[in-house]
């Protein structure tokens, strides 16, 4: 949700700019949001809107209503460029002028709405429908047509305890950002992989969540090439940060502060990208994924959240953490004792046997019923390399037994079995894509249900 501010005693747009773009500049972008004829002007208790941009620098050739065709796919809209870049005459740029494209959905007005309703959603506050009404220009904030299509101004806020201390939303299709949170001890990072065409196309889309493996962190799938991998497919990637061994759960304890990945990721991630993206907010619209540690976290989200996603995968990724002794969990153990949580454990010594059965996903069958369900695993790891032969052994085994109970309750899954070891393997990831994309919510122009519906009128002062 984009971010707002009421001005008190004493405040210019000036000092707002720096203090939440750092940069006083850029004081044309909130006037231009807010509806603000006169910079110089400002009344105490007035909303401001202070929405997320794009800086774009003029080439040879370039037209303001070029460049809102570009960005917003309406070259109408040049007005509202020309405006957050403090630009007097629209047909008068100059190569390489640095131009302020502010970030905005376009919302059509459905059979129900109200500007107060409207407000509410877009901005969390319903006073908000006279900006609305004002950039707009709405006349009369009672009066609006269903068909109608209003620029909303959309960017990410804190919120649903989390604190953006880093981002960077630079690149066309690839959004970074750090987050401040009680539930880790440090600042983890999460990548938001978009579809092509996001800014401009208006759609909604259905939501992957891709969780890394150990060793790893937010950046690894990227690293793998999922740029390529989702060119052209309608649907946001979300790649979170897990910690180097943090088994997406909440540890038993912890020496080195706050760990709690399964708090930061299902309490407070998913909420933050329904509310700041373009998402389906819903069992259909979400599917979730990984390799190796994140593959066992897929499951496990999966199982334990049973309304969160209608999709599910693994891809070499354990399945059965009491097989073999409880090999899976004697290394989940370990591993997050000395990368991990400072000497603590993520189930305990010995082990929260409660917590074990509520993550294990061979004891948890009926929580997949309904669900896609993919799993891939090696059948040839390198017989050189120990780790490789003693990790993927075990996830073909466990994806057997999960497989072999799934078979008993009569709950189709889509398995294979593959040459090679422990290793990500880009064209199972595609084939799984495709099937997550089929499964979920088609990306669409349709709003979300919370916007319309019944609300009072603008109210009137």
């Amino acid at each position: 949700m984009v971010r707002t501010h009421t001005v008190v005693p004493r405040e210019t747009l000036w000092a707002l700019a720096l203090r939440y773009y750092a940069d006083a500049d850029l004081y044309h972008l909130i006037a231009a949001a807010s509806g603000i004829p006169n910079p110089n002007v400002l009344s105490v208790g007035q909303k401001l809107i202070m929405p997320d941009f794009t800086r774009y620098t003029v080439v040879s050739g370039d037209t303001l209503s070029g460049v809102a065709q570009r960005f917003y796919g309406d070259a109408q809209l040049d007005w509202l460029i020309a405006r957050a870049s403090g630009i007097a005459d629209p047909n008068a740029i100059n190569v390489g002028q640095q131009l302020i494209i502010p970030e905005v959905t376009r919302y059509t007005i459905a059979p129900g709405d109200t500007l107060a309703s409207l407000a509410q959603h877009f901005y969390g506050d319903s006073s908000f429908y006279r900006l609305i009404a004002t950039v707009n220009n709405i006349a009369n904030p009672n009066l609006i047509n269903p068909g109608r299509v209003l620029v909303i101004f959309a960017g990410r806020s804190d919120g649903f305890g989390l604190r953006i201390v880093e981002r960077n939303e630079n690149d066309p299709r690839l959004w970074y950002y750090r987050f401040q949170t009680a539930a880790i001890g440090w600042n983890p990072g999460v990548n938001v992989l978009l579809p092509d065409g996001y800014r401009t196309s208006g759609l909604t889309y259905p939501v992957l969540y891709m969780l890394h493996g150990g060793a790893a962190d937010f950046r690894q799938f990227d690293f793998l090439g999922i740029r390529d991998l989702t060119a052209g497919k309608p649907i946001i990637v979300v790649m979170p940060d897990g910690g180097q061994a943090g088994w997406y759960c909440n540890p038993v304890g912890s020496f080195v502060g706050p760990r709690n990945w399964e708090t930061f990721h299902m309490a407070q991630l998913i909420p933050w990208i329904d509310a700041n993206f373009r998402t389906f907010a819903e069992y259909d619209g979400r599917a979730v994924g990984g390799f190796s540690m994140g593959g066992f976290g897929a499951l496990k989200y999966t199982a334990k959240y049973y309304g969160h996603f209608a999709s599910t995968s693994s891809h070499s990724g354990p399945a059965s953490l009491r097989r073999d002794g409880g090999l899976v969990v004697h290394w989940a153990n370990l591993s997050s004792a000395v990368v991990e949580l400072g000497g603590a454990t993520v189930y305990g010594v010995p082990w929260d046997e409660a917590r074990v059965s509520a993550d294990n996903p061979v004891e948890r069958i009926e929580s997949y019923r309904n669900k896609r369900i993919f799993l891939v695993a090696g059948t040839s790891p390198d017989p050189v390399n120990w780790f490789d032969t003693v990790q993927e052994t075990q996830v073909l085994a466990g994806q057997r037994e999960f497989r072999q109970k799934l078979d008993e309750a009569g709950i189709p899954y889509e398995a294979h079995e593959v040459p090679g070891g422990h290793v990500f393997r880009p064209e199972m990831f595609v084939r799984d894509l495709d099937g997550i994309i089929a499964r979920l919510r088609p990306a669409s122009a349709a709003a979300s249900a919370s916007v319309a519906g019944p609300g009072a009128d603008a109210p009137t002062d």
